[in-house]
Formats: structure tokens, C-alpha cells, sequence
């Protein structure tokens, strides 16, 4: 065993913030500690500053190898304001405080762990790969995306994946339920043209492409694109409903008709939260670009959108929501370059994981979860992997837990960790010998 809270407050120490990344360090962190435990490690790289490792504890062969994935950047703390240094590591009051304790350094801490206590016991059922890779924050294309495209053979044969986010644990209805992440909506960027006559500014044009700019704005603020009951979305709810109250049962049976979903995520807006992303692909507005001098009315301005997109649905058809959304004459066209996750996860796995989620923190309900943001599951998705969110915390039931991701005062009680460790290990060592997995 390793001493966990000390593997990840040195790893908060050395600063991967992406971009620029430069993840070698705490690549070289984690190959030298596996390395010490009779574990041996390769990295693979696109940029040598940038490496990915990979590790592997040989199993019996009866059962497919087990991926065990995660990312050791991070995102920037520019400002926010902290409690505590960000890069500093330190413990105190019975928390590691830093940038990626949660995100997902804490886990990393956990998985390596995990992988050194299986090292030495019993030969698990199949292979456990562990794979840590730079660049999730900012597109994967040094991590993730290159061993999917350069390396894929690193994969072969592995059927299951475990990644970030799933394991922490979220109260809905006074009920502490505890999500597992079986798939996620990927990323569509939109590119939105709007055209209107030129002209001197010192006389307005009406209904020009600036003004056309404005109502699209306003749409985007003050509307939703439609509801999607997806697969993901149904099994959660299915999941969720034997443990909330009576009212809350009802309005879960209005979400799970087609004929009254819309009706019923509006009703329950205030209380789902981010859920709400669950049920509809959106479109953020970050980039206005138009215009190169200030008397000149443009004659084309264009926005650039966050789309994300639910699994099983094609960005051809989340364009055409968009464009009635928009509701003004414009052009709109999306990226040829994103993911599609498959309509129907691959539930093969989530017994096991919810197995180990109830171990570690009894009194959690495991529920079937899509997360509305992307992960590296994307990339890994692409060589025919059903990837599973799994990073098991055990917080205090009042702990931001989302909030806190890419937020100040980034932090983990140290009491977690080695439960978070254990279950790992749970996983790794029943992985291949209980039913459907």
C-alpha cells in the first residue's frame, strides 16, 4: 500500500494547468511510485512534454482486460479566489486542498493505489490496464485522442472502461443517491452566420446582421431546444423513482411519457438543476466575431455555439432544433469533427460498480447517470469500449461536489481516499467473476 494523501498532494504540487499542460512530471511521479512496487510502466507521446502512461497488472485470461483511465491536467484557477494555495497541496483540517483533488488527481491517487494492493495479492480475472493521459481539458488530442488513433492496439481485447465522473454522491428528494456515469452528451461546435446590407454607421440599417445577432441572442437566453427522453435518461429515472416521495413519483412518471416529458422537466426545472441538461441538447453562445471598423455597419456577423449533444442523436437534426430556436434568417453549420456515444449503454458492468458504491458508503442509492459534459469516454468510445464513469468519494453529504470540480477551493477529505482506493480494488479483484461482467 501507498500512503494516498501523500501520492496526491504531491501530485497537486507539480501544476498541469491546461493549457499548457505539461503533465511529464507527474507522469514521471506515478511511473516512479508504480515502479517501486514491481509495477512497470511505458508513456506514449505526441509532445514529449506531454505523455500519457500506461500500466498493466497481468490477470488469469478469463475475462477481457479492464481499462482504467484518467487525466492528470487541469483547469486553471485565474480569478478565483482560494482559501488555501491551489498548488500547494497542503492538508489541513483533514482535507487535501488543491487544484484537482477532485479532478481528478484524487482519483488518479486512488486508482494507483488500487493497482499496487491488486499487484500483490491474487492475479485479478483479467488484465487491469491503467492508463493516465494528459490534454481532457483541452480536447484530448494529446492524450486520449492520440492513443485512440496512433496506439489503438493498446486496447485490444478490452470491452469495459473506467473513467471520470460517476461514485460521488448527489441528494435529490432528501434521498442520498450515488451516480454512476454510463454514458455522456459530446460536443457539436456551431458556427452561425448572420447577413444584412452594409453601410456608414452614422446611418443605421435596420434589421441588419447585427440586429439579427441581437434576437438570436436573446432566443438562445430565454429558450430551450426540445426534450429527449434518451435511454441513459429513462434507466435514471426508472432507477431514481421506487425511493423518492409520492409527488416526486408522479412528476418522474410525466417525464418518462413522451407525451408529457416537456410539461414535466419544466414543472420540476427549480429541483433538477443541471439534471435538466439530461433531457435536451444545448447551445451556448462563447464567440461574436463581426465587424473591423467602428463606422462601418458589417455585412456579416457570425456566433460561435457550445453545442452538446445527447447519445443517439445526430447533429443534422440538433441543427435543424437550433435553427427554428434561433428563429431568424442565418446559415448554420457544425463541425464534422465530434463523437456520437451509442444510443443504448451497456448496462453490463453497473451491478458491479453499484456493488462496490454500497460497500463503501452504505447508505447511498447507486442510480445509472449521463453526464451533460464530455469526458475522455469519448475517445476511448471509438474503439468499441463501453466506458463507465467511476471515481468513488465519499463525501459529507453537504460537500458541493460540482461545484467545487473547476471551482475555488478544490478539495478532498482525506477520509475518502482510502475508501475510494477500496472499492477500486473491489472492482478490480470481482471484475470477470461475478455475473455480467
Amino acid at each position: 500500500m501507498i500512503d494516498v494523501a501523500t501520492l496526491l498532494s504531491d501530485l497537486i504540487k507539480i501544476d498541469t494547468t491546461n493549457p499548457p499542460g505539461r503533465e511529464r512530471a507527474a507522469v514521471e511521479l506515478v511511473a516512479s511510485v508504480l515502479g517501486d512496487h514491481g509495477i512497470e510502466s511505458q508513456t506514449y507521446a505526441k509532445d514529449p512534454d506531454r505523455p500519457s502512461l500506461v500500466a498493466r497488472v497481468t490477470g488469469e485470461g478469463d475475462a477481457p482486460a479492464l481499462l482504467v483511465q484518467g487525466h492528470l491536467d487541469v483547469v486553471g484557477v485565474t480569478d478565483q479566489r482560494w482559501a488555501h494555495d491551489p498548488f500547494s497541496g497542503e492538508v489541513i483540517d483533514g482535507w487535501v486542498w488543491g487544484r484537482g483533488a477532485l479532478d481528478m488527481k484524487g482519483p488518479i491517487a486512488m486508482m494507483v493505489d488500487a493497482l499496487v494492493r491488486l499487484s500483490q495479492g491474487h492475479p485479478p480475472a483479467g488484465d487491469i490496464i491503467l492508463c493516465l493521459v494528459p490534454d481532457e481539458e483541452d480536447g484530448g488530442q494529446f492524450g486520449a485522442g492520440y492513443l485512440v488513433t496512433e496506439h489503438p492496439e493498446l486496447f485490444e481485447g478490452v470491452h469495459y472502461a473506467l473513467g471520470e465522473f460517476g461514485g460521488f454522491p448527489f441528494v435529490f428528494d432528501d434521498v442520498p443517491f450515488s451516480f454512476i456515469q454510463i454514458s455522456e452528451r459530446v460536443g457539436v461546435g456551431f458556427r452561425v452566420t448572420f447577413r444584412g446590407d452594409p453601410g456608414h454607421a452614422s446611418m443605421p440599417v435596420p434589421g441588419g446582421a447585427m440586429g439579427k445577432l441581437g434576437r438570436a441572442l436573446v432566443n438562445l437566453d430565454k429558450k430551450h431546444l426540445p426534450v429527449h427522453l434518451t435511454p441513459p435518461t429513462r434507466l435514471m429515472l426508472e432507477a431514481m423513482a421506487p425511493h423518492v416521495s409520492a409527488p416526486t413519483r408522479l412528476a418522474i412518471r410525466g417525464m418518462l411519457d413522451s407525451r408529457t416529458a416537456g410539461a414535466a422537466v419544466a414543472a420540476l426545472r427549480s429541483r433538477l438543476g443541471r439534471m435538466e441538461n439530461l433531457f435536451r441538447n444545448t447551445a451556448t453562445p462563447t464567440i461574436v466575431s463581426g465587424g473591423d471598423k467602428v463606422n462601418v455597419i458589417p455585412a456579416e456577423v457570425t456566433l460561435t455555439l457550445d453545442g452538446r449533444m445527447l447519445p443517439g442523436l445526430d447533429a443534422v437534426t440538433m441543427r435543424d432544433e437550433l435553427a427554428e430556436l434561433v428563429g431568424v434568417d442565418c446559415d448554420i453549420s457544425f463541425s464534422t469533427e465530434h463523437s456520437r456515444m451509442p444510443a443504448e449503454p451497456d448496462m453490463g458492468l453497473f451491478d458491479l460498480l453499484a456493488s462496490a458504491v454500497r460497500k463503501m458508503d452504505p447508505g447511498r442509492v447507486p442510480i445509472p447517470y449521463m453526464s451533460p459534459a464530455i469526458t475522455d469516454a469519448r475517445w476511448f468510445s471509438k474503439l468499441g469500449i463501453s466506458c463507465y464513469g467511476f471515481t468513488p468519494m465519499r463525501l459529507p453529504p453537504d460537500f458541493a461536489f460540482e461545484a467545487t470540480v473547476h471551482g475555488a477551493d478544490e478539495r478532498i477529505p482525506v477520509s475518502a481516499l482510502r475508501p475510494g482506493s477500496t472499492a477500486y480494488l473491489d472492482v478490480f479483484q470481482r471484475y470477470g467473476r461475478s455475473a455480467g461482467t
